[in-house]
């Protein structure tokens, strides 16, 4: 496996432009998905004054197992899907969005790659929104993750059945970025699967009101 797999993975935005935008998304697209798959969701959320961002994984996957496995398996893609989650954020940064007004937004494998990135590299976000996700790593991996989120709204939407992403996932991932100075939203939904339903729209839709206000 190459040691930097998404290295010289594209980045496409889409949207009101970065110079005129007033706030910006990251959107992850999940396993054997496709940035597509982020733009219909985009049109879910659709705000006139909002910058889509949506950086492309090397053969659909940011890594290899499941999120449960210990953090050493999954690299060195892992890192290498952090790393263009940062070159995909520092074009808002460039743009000259602040990071209050950037959100971070995954389902499935892109949430839990979204959730880590803003965990190791937390500071005060607009945003963020795991869908059907949660922090990486073995059970028993250290969260001794440096800084704080700041009051940053997090919203956290799983299925209790979910075949990929177990309830306690979630609620370990609730806990560590509460205790990291955010603000979680956390909503188990009894009997959903793998998936996106109509609450967890409205909810993503309120955030992004929020953003450009």
């Amino acid at each position: 496996m190459p040691r930097d797999p998404h290295r010289d993975q594209p980045i496409f935005v889409w949207g009101a432009t970065l110079d005129t935008a007033s706030a910006a998304i990251v959107m992850v697209h999940g396993r054997g998905a496709s940035v597509d798959d982020m733009r219909a969701l985009a049109g879910e959320i659709e705000h006139p004054n909002v910058a889509y961002i949506a950086p492309a994984a090397a053969g659909h996957t940011w890594y290899p197992y499941s999120l449960l496995e210990p953090m050493q398996r999954n690299e060195s893609s892992l890192s290498s899907a952090l790393r263009l989650l940062e070159r995909a954020s520092a074009k808002a940064s460039d743009a000259k969005i602040p990071g209050e007004r950037l959100a971070l937004l995954g389902f499935s494998q892109g949430g839990c790659v979204a959730v880590e990135f803003a965990a190791r590299h937390a500071r005060r976000y607009g945003a963020v929104i795991g869908l059907s996700a949660g922090l990486i790593g073995h059970e028993g991996t250290p969260r001794d993750y440096k800084g704080s989120l700041v009051g940053t709204p997090v919203f956290l939407g799983c299925g209790d059945v979910d075949p990929h992403i177990p309830k306690r996932r979630v609620d370990h991932t609730a806990e560590v970025l509460g205790k990291m100075g955010a603000v979680v939203d956390k909503r188990i939904y009894p009997g959903m699967g793998h998936t996106v339903n109509a609450d967890e729209i409205a909810a993503v839709r309120a955030l992004v009101e929020n953003l450009t206000r």
